[in-house]
């Protein structure tokens, strides 16, 4: 495998996952992997259905960061854990989500935007009443307003998240159709020194191409970007590292030398190998 850290991992502590810590990390072993980051959700202000309940995506770090280490020590000697979060970024609680990075020590912490406007694009009614392209382009629109807002995390996750779940999903999108709004997130992100991810949840999904799409990772490289972790967004054992043979090729058609690892909020760069073409299962 040319990439060998799952960076972007939930377990049954994030609301919309009910599989054992324990069990991702030894599929993770099996699979391979060197390193493993744990990326719980924490979604304030999440909005309340009869599907999701109030508070099922704020996590509880306590009870997640015990847990946690006890699993680091029994596996040290197979496999690098790393304590991370997947914040959900909404301007108004840039205050709340700095109190709750601030409280523990975390390795890692990936911002996310989940709930655009009030409304999370998984859901179809984010679409109701307008064009795929109008409501693609509010999501993208809205993380500059979260990039104002907030600043304390390491890269942004699955920046054209929306598209995982329009109405014709990737049909009629590019990065060269919302090219404006796309270089000034990427702009904005390397002028603060964060990074973003590949993230392969999309190909899982049956899609042509990853989180975000290979032209907003070619122009993140081209921008001068090289912060860039890998993750497979896993929620169950068979997602882990899901095409990271075919991420890996991704990311070196695009001009990246490297993948990112995080220790304490530390990034650490590791060359990434010569692959096989056409190769692109785990």
């Amino acid at each position: 495998m040319p990439i060998t850290a799952d960076y972007h991992l939930h377990s049954s502590f994030s609301g919309d996952s009910d599989t054992p810590m324990e069990e991702m990390i030894l599929k993770g072993i099996q699979l391979g992997l060197t390193e493993m980051c744990f990326t719980e959700h924490h979604d304030l202000d999440y909005p309340i259905t009869e599907s999701t309940p109030a508070g099922l995506f704020e996590l509880n770090p306590d009870s997640y960061l015990y847990h946690f280490l006890k699993l680091k020590e029994r596996y040290a000697d197979q496999i690098t854990l790393c304590f991370g979060v997947e914040l959900g970024m909404q301007p108004h609680l840039a205050r709340q989500n700095a109190a709750f990075v601030k409280a523990h020590d975390y390795d890692f912490v990936i911002a996310s935007s989940h709930i655009c406007h009030g409304k999370d694009p998984y859901y179809p009614a984010f679409y109701e009443g307008r064009s795929q392209d109008e409501a693609y382009l509010e999501y993208l629109t809205s993380i500059p307003e979260n990039l104002q807002a907030f600043s304390n995390f390491d890269v942004y996750g699955h920046l054209d998240y929306v598209v995982r779940y329009g109405p014709q999903k990737d049909e009629g999108y590019s990065y060269e159709k919302y090219r404006d709004i796309f270089d000034q997130i990427l702009q904005r992100l390397i002028d603060m020194g964060k990074g973003i991810e590949i993230n392969t949840s999309a190909l899982a999904k049956g899609m042509r191409e990853p989180n975000p799409c290979i032209g907003v990772l070619k122009r993140y490289r081209e921008l001068g970007g090289e912060i860039i972790t890998a993750g497979s967004d896993a929620h169950a054992p068979t997602q882990i590292a899901y095409a990271f043979d075919r991420a890996a090729d991704i990311l070196k058609d695009c001009g990246f030398r490297y993948y990112t690892t995080f220790e304490k909020r530390s990034p650490s760069f590791h060359k990434l190998p010569s692959v096989n073409k056409g190769t692109h299962g785990r």
